[in-house]
């Protein structure tokens, strides 16, 4: 199988986070902020930010579509979601792979019976409980995880590839700022929620 077409269109993706980026670093780093007509305001700021990744979103999610037709161009993106986890951690109880994969027990069931049928995917009595079952990727099934992967791996590179090692340094950092933000976030973090009478959580 030939390793799928690049979309044009996902190079101007980086570039754009990118150059939102670099607006919001001279901003916070340029004291008081004064809007301007030569300057974005907050809210435009923020629109900005928020436009570009979910162009970003929009982009990861057409490209695991296209990885998950190169790993098999009969079975459904989610089918690839489960080999992919499988090839990361290994062999895996259905029910471990259901959650891992955010999928109800009966769907994943429904994909692995198929990967087992493509023979990318084989179960084996649990070791540690004859009625349960275990999944592993077969040799062929590895063989095509890491095609998949490959293809999504040089797209990423060929998005970067004009990058400097200062600006990657600084999307990384910015990224795990952002995606470290509900550890932070007592909204989203339950941990970090007071307990009635003010007390709160042991960490």
């Amino acid at each position: 199988m030939e390793l799928m077409d690049f979309n044009p269109s996902l190079l101007s993706i980086a570039d754009g986070v990118r150059r939102t980026m670099h607006t919001l670093e001279s901003l916070a780093s340029s004291g008081p902020f004064k809007p301007s007509g030569l300057e974005l305001d907050r809210l435009a700021l923020e629109s900005a930010l928020g436009q570009q990744l979910s162009v970003l979103l929009s982009a990861s999610r057409a490209l695991m579509v296209e990885a998950a037709a190169t790993f098999h161009p009969d079975l459904p993106p989610a089918a690839f979601h489960i080999a992919h986890r499988l090839r990361a951690f290994g062999a895996s109880k259905v029910s471990s792979v259901a959650e891992a994969v955010a999928m109800d027990r009966s769907a994943t069931s429904r994909l692995t019976a198929r990967l087992i049928e493509c023979g990318l995917v084989v179960a084996h009595p649990d070791p540690a409980d004859g009625r349960g079952t275990v999944l592993d990727l077969t040799k062929l099934g590895r063989i095509k995880v890491d095609q998949a992967s490959a293809c999504k791996g040089a797209v990423f590179r060929q998005k970067i590839a004009t990058w400097s090692n200062s600006d990657l340094q600084l999307f990384a950092d910015l990224l795990a700022r952002f995606n470290n933000h509900a550890q932070d976030d007592p909204q989203q973090n339950p941990d970090l929620r007071p307990e009635v009478g003010g007390s709160h959580k042991a960490t």
